[in-house]
């Protein structure tokens, strides 16, 4: 059976470090053309994949059997509806659109057409993370009472570029950037939310975009999740503190997969998204304490699971309803942010 030829929409930080690499290691998919008009990039997708360069999305449709998207945030939706419109799925990098309102129409679209639409929320496969949902599913903390999530960096100089741009219309900040991962495993762990309150704000001079955020949410449970994304974080705080009945469990550093693909590690390798020992999370309680070996992170699973949404017809990696949750969430939160309130979700 032939690959699924896959056209790659952006080679910015997302195309080029995420998405191009693990879709030349998944098995059944091949990188086939990439949408880029700068020369050097032009050049690396044809050394390194062996892809055409393309300069718009338009000259990918004949090209292709799969559309991946990961240009800015502002160009998602747009791209994803012509894409399905030409009758090909669809790969959406978060965000999947700028409200929840964009989401279900690109879901509706996706449904009419039958075709399969998924977001690439690839944070569900974080080790970490991992590591937290299976101590979860074995009661090993008991009840979850809060979930406290940090996505926390040390960026005094602003980087440039249209996430921190500000403005609605680029979706940029950190709220719709490191803040959807942020939310959608609060989600995944605990469940639906009910309610939410969120402070943001900026701290950086040149900086139009929220860089200091905090999120709230309580869930329908009443489980409270608290969610930081910041770049002026000198001494980051802990990447996970779960508060349960039974014990806690505490967990610093950041996954490994994001540094080691920077690095130009390819994903397939063994030992990718293997945590260095000394990183380990401790559970326990104050009197006893157990150092617990982080679940290895796995990126591939996800496009393992596109391909075999498209070749099997199973269910894709990350339902878009879910996504639609997510931006819901997020919607919240900027109002939230914006009129000092609590905002309460049906």
């Amino acid at each position: 059976m032939s690959d699924i030829r896959v056209g790659l929409v952006g080679y910015g930080t997302a195309g080029a470090y995420f998405h191009a690499p693990l879709i030349h290691a998944t098995p059944g998919l091949s990188l086939a053309a990439v949408v880029t008009r700068n020369p050097d990039r032009q050049a690396e997708v044809a050394g390194r994949y062996g892809a055409a360069a393309v300069a718009d999305v338009q000259q990918l449709w004949e090209r292709c059997d799969l559309v991946v998207v990961a240009s800015p945030n502002r160009t998602h939706v747009a791209t994803a509806a012509s894409a399905l419109t030409q009758g090909l799925p669809v790969v959406v990098d978060k965000p999947l659109a700028r409200t929840a309102e964009e989401g279900r129409e690109l879901v509706r679209l996706a449904k009419e057409r039958g075709l399969m639409l998924t977001v690439f929320h690839n944070r569900r496969w974080d080790g970490d993370f991992r590591t937290v949902r299976r101590l979860a599913g074995e009661g090993r903390l008991g009840e979850v009472l809060r979930f406290e999530s940090r996505f926390e960096r040390w960026r005094p100089v602003p980087k440039g570029g249209w996430r921190e741009a500000g403005g609605p219309e680029e979706v940029g900040g950190l709220l719709y950037d490191l803040g959807s991962h942020l939310v959608d495993q609060a989600v995944r762990l605990l469940g639906p939310v009910r309610e939410v309150y969120c402070e943001s704000n900026v701290r950086r001079q040149g900086v139009g975009a929220d860089d200091d955020t905090f999120i709230a949410l309580t869930h329908a449970g009443d489980a409270r999740s608290h969610l930081w994304a910041g770049s002026m974080a000198a001494r980051p705080g802990p990447r996970f503190r779960v508060l349960g009945s039974s014990a806690a469990f505490e967990k610093y550093g950041m996954d490994v997969q994001e540094e080691r693909l920077r690095a130009g590690m390819t994903p397939d390798s063994p030992g990718f998204g293997d945590d260095e020992e000394e990183r380990w999370g401790v559970l326990g309680t104050p009197d006893e304490r157990e150092i617990v070996r982080t679940e290895p992170g796995s990126y591939l699973d996800f496009y393992r699971g596109v391909a075999a949404a498209l070749r099997e017809g199973a269910a894709p990696p990350v339902d878009p309803e879910s996504a639609v949750e997510v931006l819901a969430v997020l919607e919240a939160a900027r109002l939230s942010a914006t009129q000092r309130i609590v905002v309460h979700l049906s």
